[in-house]
């Protein structure tokens, strides 16, 4: 807690005072102080009317308001003997209360402390708790404009590049950021200037927060780090006055960085919004462009900020002198996930025989987060059989528990049901063994897991992709349309389990035609010009349409006729091994789970 300033404290002790000493006279109301021979005479002459005895004390009223106004009086007791004494003379005589008593403290020393904690307990309630530090009047509501950035030193900061792993493009280009923070002088040698700021753009989970906290260290520079959402509150003006105020912390402490996380929240496209007006995010927003444009190049103050969302940013936040770089941390390759593995596993008691290379054979598509999740998980599977370390089995177990969801052996099936789930999966497994270039099945189950999935077949790429063909396209569709043909073939009624099957192949079909031109009758158009997220889930290919009805209609058929045609392939693959689809569905009613190695070879498609 950090004290009040000493000329606060001293202005509530004087103010304290003052105000007992006010309350004092005007409790009192018209109240006389007499003396106490006076009180004898005028208790004499019948001029009293009422009288309060506290202690020593006197206080009553009088029958008549008396010639000064007052109406009250006040005295104190003297003692009868020598009151006698003293009246017999005819001397006045009063007496005063004694110095030093418990009455004084109370009645002068402790309201002003009292006072004094009041105020101090408002300031610190008011100022969010961080006491009076702002001054006698820097607290209270005024204290709601200044930033919520946390400022992390530079010691404090204990990540290093060495510590990211899977993103070496993004490690180069943060590198220069580094030098410059380091020896800001060396760039101005040939009138160079550093990039004023660098946006880290790329899915969640895949580094940027820790990717900007590695700079930190590396430079050895104060941190200031907070979120878009931080600036934005339900007062007119705090965002902007957060924003001043941040950038005035930073040019105290420079050289400095400045992260903004979740930049979106903050900087999305001015007049995006339904309601019209310059509402309170444009105004936190066109400061931040003030300020970005506005600091000396001189000052080594680098910016990062972090988004998934670029694409909703305004085009005034990403113009060359603000954000002047983009660097793309993107979902990590397999050589990068081997890196971010041994990252996460070096402080993990593994196994003689943990493989990387196969580890992450098995999880493409993981971000760093997601491979993080995935050791955590595999330390935690062997904890719980009783393992000493950490084997290959925990990790294949892990994937599964995290693509697929949690098993529910408790979910028992009536066996019709059952025998359905085994025949849908088993036309999975069977559609993509036997179509060339399809990924290999690993692994086929009929054990329910998450919420809805009553069984699942497990692909593993061999490679990972970034192009797909309009071959490997139609080999998706037809692998996701085995399942609906394997159950067309046990009975002339289908079940509700391809609902998500058929939705991720019309997503694939209607990719083809609208977004990627595959369509010879439609030609190579993209009708899909609407922009859509960045860095998309794969397979998420539908946009909200911008053409005619008729065109509509067209794209509809071609989309119907590709699905048809894929149901078709399915359908004619599953016919030709219909015997080693009865043998597979019987083999996995009776174990429940197959492995790629013990499922029956069908015969080829015919190419």
């Amino acid at each position: 807690m950090k004290n009040l300033p000493l000329q606060q404290i001293l202005w509530s002790i004087a103010l304290a005072f003052l105000v007992v000493s006010v309350v004092g006279q005007w409790g009192g109301g018209a109240t006389e102080v007499i003396p106490y021979s006076r009180y004898r005479q005028l208790l004499d002459a019948g001029q009293i009317a009422k009288v309060v005895v506290s202690g020593d004390q006197l206080r009553g009223d009088f029958k008549e308001k008396q010639p000064d106004g007052n109406t009250a009086f006040v005295t104190q007791r003297v003692p009868p003997d020598v009151a006698e004494a003293l009246s017999a003379k005819g001397v006045e005589f009063s007496a005063t209360p004694g110095s030093g008593t418990l009455g004084t403290v109370i009645g002068w020393i402790l309201p002003p402390l009292l006072f004094v904690g009041i105020w101090i307990g408002a300031s610190r309630l008011m100022s969010g708790g961080k006491g009076g530090a702002g001054g006698m009047f820097g607290g209270g509501l005024l204290s709601v404009g200044r930033s919520k950035a946390k400022l992390v030193a530079e010691t404090a900061v204990k990540v290093s590049f060495e510590d990211v792993a899977g993103v070496d493009e993004a490690k180069e280009e943060l590198h220069e950021i580094v030098e410059f923070l380091r020896t800001p002088d060396q760039f101005g040698r040939l009138g160079a200037h550093i990039p004023r700021g660098i946006l880290l753009v790329g899915p969640p989970g895949t580094g940027k927060t820790l990717l900007a906290r590695a700079v930190a260290g590396e430079a050895a520079v104060p941190f200031f780090s907070t979120t878009g959402a931080e600036f934005v509150e339900m007062f007119v003006g705090v965002g902007a006055a957060r924003v001043r105020d941040l950038f005035e912390q930073a040019r105290e402490k420079a050289p400095c960085i400045i992260f903004i996380d979740e930049l979106d929240a903050l900087g999305r496209a001015r007049g995006a919004t339904p309601m019209g007006g310059q509402d309170e995010k444009e105004q936190t927003l066109n400061q931040l462009l003030a300020e970005m444009d506005g600091f000396d190049r001189s000052v080594a103050i680098v910016i990062l900020a972090a988004t998934n969302r670029p694409e909703i940013l305004d085009p005034a936040l990403l113009r060359a002198g603000r954000f002047d770089r983009q660097v793309l941390v993107d979902r990590p390759e397999k050589k990068g996930r081997v890196q971010i593995l041994k990252v996460h596993l070096k402080k993990l008691k593994l196994a003689a025989d943990i493989d990387y290379d196969a580890i992450a054979a098995m999880t493409p598509g993981f971000t760093g987060a997601d491979l993080a999740n995935l050791a955590n998980e595999a330390a935690v599977r062997a904890t719980r059989r009783g393992a000493e370390a950490i084997a290959m089995e925990d990790f294949a177990g892990s994937v599964e528990r995290i693509v697929a969801g949690l098993e529910k052996r408790s979910r028992v099936l009536i066996p019709r049901e059952r025998r359905i789930v085994a025949y849908h999966e088993m036309g999975h497994a069977l559609v993509a063994m036997a179509i060339p270039g399809a990924d290999p099945v690993q692994k086929v189950s009929i054990i329910p897991r998450g919420i809805a999935a009553l069984g699942y077949t497990m692909q593993q790429p061999t490679e990972d992709r970034f192009l797909m063909g309009a071959d490997e396209l139609r080999t998706r569709m037809a692998v996701l349309m085995g399942g609906r043909a394997a159950e067309t073939l046990i009975g002339p009624d289908v079940s509700t389990g391809a609902a998500d099957d058929l939705a991720r192949a019309t997503d694939i079909a209607r990719g083809m035609v609208a977004r990627f031109g595959m369509n010879t009758t439609l030609g190579p158009v993209a009708w899909d010009t609407e922009p859509g997220r960045f860095l998309d889930q794969p397979g998420t290919f539908w946009r909200p349409r911008g053409y005619s009805e008729a065109t509509a209609r067209e794209i509809d058929d071609a989309v119907r006729i590709l699905l048809n045609e894929a149901l078709e392939r399915a359908l004619s693959i599953l016919r030709t091994n219909r015997a080693k689809l009865d043998e597979g569905a019987e083999s996995l009613l009776a174990h429940e789970v197959l492995t790629g190695e013990e499922l029956p070879r069908p015969t080829p498609e015919a190419v």
